[in-house]
């Protein structure tokens, strides 16, 4: 009887694995909508490689900074959204910026956002901007939002409005009702007495 019940579960198995494998290699290609567009999350590694093999005097100089290509640099890049770090001295916030009028892509603090410039800094309201290991150039401050859409619906057409009563009026006088004495003298007797 053992073998048989070992047999059945061999089989069982080599059923389920055909059934499987037949469904897997019969089922059709999934394929990549064509409109997908594949995100890039700043692949570059944050830190300017030329320190490295500078010497000394040159590094202690700072780098060079041009405000005209600064300027340039503002003038292309859009913030969309900020999430600033938890402490002020953080360097954990992500900026979602748009350079170029291309879609927004997450930077983070200390990343490059073109060229030689990074974000510097990040709060709530506003990203700084600047060389590596250099002042800060500029300062972009996030869109304020918009006021919230308030207003007073107009009453609906074809119908009046009719004051609510100020007082209901009270309900009816209920006549009293007799009730009898509380001690009631006892009915005369036959001869007249009490």
């Amino acid at each position: 009887m053992a073998s048989r019940f070992f047999a059945f579960i061999i089989w069982a198995a080599v059923a389920a694995s055909i059934a499987y494998w037949g469904l897997r290699w019969l089922a059709p290609q999934v394929g990549v909508p064509a409109s997908a567009t594949s995100v890039k999350l700043g692949g570059q590694v944050p830190g300017d490689f030329r320190r490295l093999f500078a010497s000394a005097t040159t590094a202690d100089e700072g780098p060079a900074i041009d405000p005209s290509a600064a300027s340039q640099l503002l003038s292309r890049i859009r913030i969309i959204g900020a999430v600033a770090p938890g402490t002020p001295s953080g360097d954990d916030g992500v900026a979602l910026l748009s350079l170029d009028g291309k879609p927004a892509r997450a930077v983070k603090i200390g990343q490059t956002i073109d060229g030689d410039m990074v974000l510097l800094a990040l709060n709530q309201r506003q990203a700084e901007i600047g060389p590596t290991g250099g002042p800060t150039l500029a300062r972009i401050d996030l869109p304020r939002l918009s006021p919230a859409a308030t207003s007073t619906l107009p009453p609906p057409s074809g119908a009046t409005l009719t004051p609510p009563p100020s007082a209901v009026p009270p309900p009816p006088a209920m006549p009293p009702v007799a009730t009898p004495p509380d001690n009631p003298e006892p009915p005369p007797g036959p001869d007249g007495e009490s």
